[in-house]
């Protein structure tokens, strides 16, 4: 009996093996060994992901800005856009059933909600895509810096090697607003959800993302014509910002952003690999949550922060105020439109009522820092997103909403 039942689940598993091994080699042979190491190993992106990349230190000034603390009424319940309808919930129940690491709201320079669940004020959060608005920032420093001349400046002037493949036109702008006709497949518009196949595990797993970055290819969509959120702009950007820097990306975040906002703790940006040592640019900063806030802070206040304007306010201005009208076609996030939502150098507007808007930097599984200049507010919340119905931004405008 046990030969018999024995037998059939050895040939299952040779099977299984066989197929990995397979998996392996075709992976290895299209990206890397590491690549399909990681993809086949990790799978899916997870919040504890900064543990298995390694990092480059972004080291805090010595001078730390200080967020005093108040107090405020905080809606005991919430309601949202959820599946389609209105949801309310109680505060506390949602941000536990949501698995909310941190959750900070500022308000007026002072910290009137400061709640970890998991976590401590010095614990560790990733940025997921809240990178790409950091990106942006370090894109306006070098233009402040006279290093790049304009968000109209050609790529090729930085990159040529993309010379000649159909792309001759496209400019910093395109790579900022998400319209560069570069060809680019999400995992879950692959059939059957391919995952290890698709753009967005290329550009999260390899283990060399210059090079990946440059062996992007035009698609069939005209430059400019269509929204279609592509993490190969931000590789893009991460290169022009090393190559008229003369630094590492991670350095020159340190020196712009980091260091002069007063940073509480040492932060990190995750690498590619150690051989390659390129930033993440697309997922990859390190932090705590109350310093992700102290970046907030700096675009509520026009780019001043810690006594010091650290980014131009006309490039805080452009960055967060949306394209009218936008003539584009959304080929992604579509129904972000059905919310009065805007996109604008890798930040996620929404537009009130009153004309002063609400924008976010935006992450995979919820992580978010949501500037509310209507409400003088800053809101930072990281941790997992167990209920994929869940838009933190959505969540977070219904709060800021609600506040009295």
């Amino acid at each position: 009996m046990f030969r018999t039942v024995l037998k059939p689940l050895t040939v299952l598993m040779g099977i299984f093996l066989a197929g990995i091994a397979v998996l392996f080699t075709w992976l290895s042979a299209i990206n890397s060994p590491q690549y399909a190491w990681r993809v086949i190993v990790y799978g899916d992106s997870d919040p504890q992901d900064y543990l298995i990349f390694p990092q480059r230190a972004v080291h805090n000034g010595g001078h730390m800005s200080i967020i005093k603390t108040a107090d405020a009424n905080i809606p005991q319940t919430v309601t949202f856009p959820y599946d389609g309808t209105q949801h309310t919930e109680a505060f506390d129940d949602l941000l536990h059933r949501t698995n909310t690491g941190a959750f900070i709201i500022i308000r007026d320079d002072k910290v009137v909600y400061e709640a970890y669940l998991d976590s401590t004020r010095a614990s560790i959060h990733t940025s997921f895509s809240v990178a790409k608005s950091f990106d942006s920032a370090l894109i306006g420093a070098a233009i402040a810096d006279g290093r790049i001349g304009s968000v109209d400046d050609a790529v090729i002037k930085y990159i040529p090697e993309l010379t000649g493949r159909g792309i001759d036109n496209l400019t910093i702008r395109n790579l900022l607003q998400m319209d560069s006709g570069i060809r680019y497949r999400h995992n879950e518009e692959l059939p059957f959800y391919i995952h290890p196949f698709g753009d967005d595990s290329f550009s999260y797993y390899s283990a060399d993302l210059r090079k990946i970055a440059l062996s992007v290819q035009p698609s069939e969509t005209p430059i400019g014509e269509a929204f279609r959120y592509n993490n190969y702009h931000p590789l893009l950007e991460g290169l022009i910002l090393e190559r008229v820097t003369g630094m590492h990306v991670a350095e020159y975040l340190q020196e712009k952003i980091w260091s002069p906002m007063g940073a509480e703790y040492p932060a990190s940006w995750s690498l590619d690999s150690a051989s390659s040592g390129f930033e993440k640019m697309e997922s990859g900063i390190n932090a705590s949550a109350m310093d992700f806030a102290r970046f907030g802070l700096i675009f509520l206040h026009k780019g001043n922060w810690n006594g010091r304007q650290i980014l131009p306010e006309a490039w805080v201005t452009e960055s967060t105020t949306p394209l009218d009208p936008d003539p584009r076609v959304w080929e992604t996030f579509p129904e972000w439109l059905n919310y009065g939502g805007y996109y604008k150098y890798h930040w996620w507007g929404l537009k009130n009522p009153d004309g002063v808007n609400d924008f976010a930097a935006r992450g995979h599984l919820g992580q978010v820092i949501y500037v509310a200049p209507r409400k003088n507010m800053v809101v930072v919340r990281f941790g997992d997103e167990p209920d994929s119905n869940i838009n933190w931004t959505l969540v977070i405008h219904a709060l800021v909403d609600q506040m009295p």
